[in-house]
């Protein structure tokens, strides 16, 4: 995949659930309820036992919704996600390495940045989105202290956002949202519930602005 594609298939979704489970089984059914909810990005974490299948099978039955790789924490990890059909690779942190293999790739690459100077780092590395993590420790107020120094910065909020801050994250200037946690309670007529209230929520705001 062409990342511009990528990066516009990521902008396009808005917001990103951030899935997790015990088994592959249960992390397709999840990710069907979310996607069933009208929710377009789905990131397959690496703590899911055969995360490959997952993307593969999702990447099968779903080539509208974009779906990518997260908790990757090396770049070997990252290949085997690539080759799987991941669309874009999430990490906890920034690694140079994986950044390189996205670029080698084409593929985005959303690494976990704290301070400025790990968002510059990024940046020099190519990469196109920053991932603010975990969000909630910082506050929506951290986007605009790194923008000012760094207004080229795209930043994707992940970590302890809900339906409650979704607003305000979304003021601040991230490009989108990564939701976990709070996007996977309850069953998964739930889940879908929760994925149709988030989408509407995120396009409700964006139309104003």
């Amino acid at each position: 995949m062409n990342k511009m594609n990528g990066l516009k298939k990521l902008v396009k979704s808005g917001v990103i659930a951030v899935v997790r489970g015990d088994s592959a089984v249960e992390a397709l059914a999840v990710s069907e309820a979310i996607i069933a909810g009208g929710m377009l990005g789905i990131e397959v974490t690496y703590t899911i036992p055969n995360a490959e299948t997952v993307i593969r099978e999702l990447r099968h039955r779903y080539p509208h919704v974009v779906i990518g790789a997260g908790t990757v924490l090396e770049k070997q990890t990252a290949r085997l996600a690539i080759l799987a059909g991941a669309e874009y690779i999430v990490g906890p942190t920034f690694d140079k390495e994986i950044a390189k293999l996205c670029n080698l790739y084409q593929i985005p690459y959303l690494p976990g940045c704290m301070t400025p100077t790990e968002v510059a780092t990024a940046l020099q590395y190519g990469v196109d989105v920053i991932k603010l993590f975990p969000a909630s420790v910082m506050g929506a107020s951290m986007v605009s202290a790194i923008k000012g120094p760094l207004p080229q910065a795209n930043i994707m909020a992940t970590g302890g956002i809900n339906l409650e801050n979704l607003e305000e994250w979304q003021a601040s200037g991230v490009l989108l949202v990564g939701v976990g946690g709070n996007l996977l309670k309850g069953n998964l007529a739930d889940i879908t519930l929760l994925s149709s209230q988030y989408v509407q929520t995120w396009f409700k705001n964006k139309a104003r602005t």
